[in-house]
């Protein structure tokens, strides 16, 4: 079976675009894709392309699995975790069949994490985006299912340095989803403490910086995710949506920093 781009668009869609939405966006970034591989087919870019999207495809789902048994069982809601994510991929029958069988053989005893995750590493060598991407699905799921309880933590910690994501992006990541599925504000969040931390780790500082350290981590933070910049540097537009919306969230988290603080700035 081959995972081409559409399913390698799917996948961005999603993570990228929150949802339905994001699915459409990906399958925009899958036809690019694909148009991108017919173009350099004599060269063999086109397989080059089908072999990222099917370790990728792969390595998913079977680490998926993996973090699902961590902790000797894998739960009814961590099973839904899972069948939420290929369902939000629109996923075909096939797919779905396949991406089930990873899963499976991500549970299973003697699982080499460390194997897959250098076959995953070798093919997403100089694709950044996509070890993150890959990591932003593993946490995903892993909030869905157990809420990063039990060894699940310390495991993604692991993944995350192990595809060279340093441990404060790894926390900006979870602050990010989180956020997403709550939002700002005491209406979102029943622990105003709690939203105020989930604000701190979004700007990667904390409550014992001071403003102006708080204000560079704003404006560095923008400025790392400034649509523009990333446009200029020959990103798809839906990567740049994606911008948009993390602008959109460090924004609200320096927002209810600045609010709970008395800044001025």
């Amino acid at each position: 079976m081959r995972y081409t781009g559409k399913l390698a668009g799917g996948l961005l869609g999603f993570v990228l675009g929150f949802g339905p939405v994001g699915a459409v966006l990906g399958a925009l970034i899958g036809h690019q894709f694909d148009a991108y591989a017919e173009q350099r087919g004599g060269a063999g870019g086109g397989g080059h392309a089908a072999a990222v999207g099917e370790q990728f495809f792969r390595s998913t789902f079977r680490v998926m699995g993996f973090l699902a048994k961590a902790d000797g069982r894998v739960s009814e809601q961590e099973i839904v975790a899972a069948r939420a994510v290929m369902a939000q991929l629109r996923l075909t029958p096939a797919q779905v069949h396949a991406a089930i069988e990873h899963f499976t053989a991500g549970k299973r005893p003697g699982f080499d994490l460390e194997g897959e995750l250098g076959e995953l590493n070798r093919v997403c060598h100089g694709r950044r985006h996509l070890r993150r991407l890959f990591l932003e699905l593993q946490v995903r799921a892993a909030l869905a299912g157990n809420d990063l309880d039990g060894p699940v933590r310390p495991l993604l910690v692991r993944i995350a340095a192990r595809l060279g994501i340093a441990s404060l992006e790894f926390a900006q990541i979870e602050a990010a989803l989180r956020i997403h599925a709550r939002g700002f504000g005491p209406s979102a969040a029943p622990d105003p403490t709690e939203d105020l931390e989930r604000a701190y780790r979004v700007l990667g500082v904390s409550a014992a910086d001071n403003d102006r350290e708080i204000v560079k981590a704003y404006r560095r933070q923008l400025s790392r995710h400034h649509p523009d910049k990333l446009k200029a540097n020959g990103l798809s537009d839906s990567m740049v949506e994606h911008a948009k919306q993390r602008t959109q969230q460090i924004i609200g988290a320096y927002e209810l920093i600045r609010e709970r603080r008395g800044m001025r700035t």
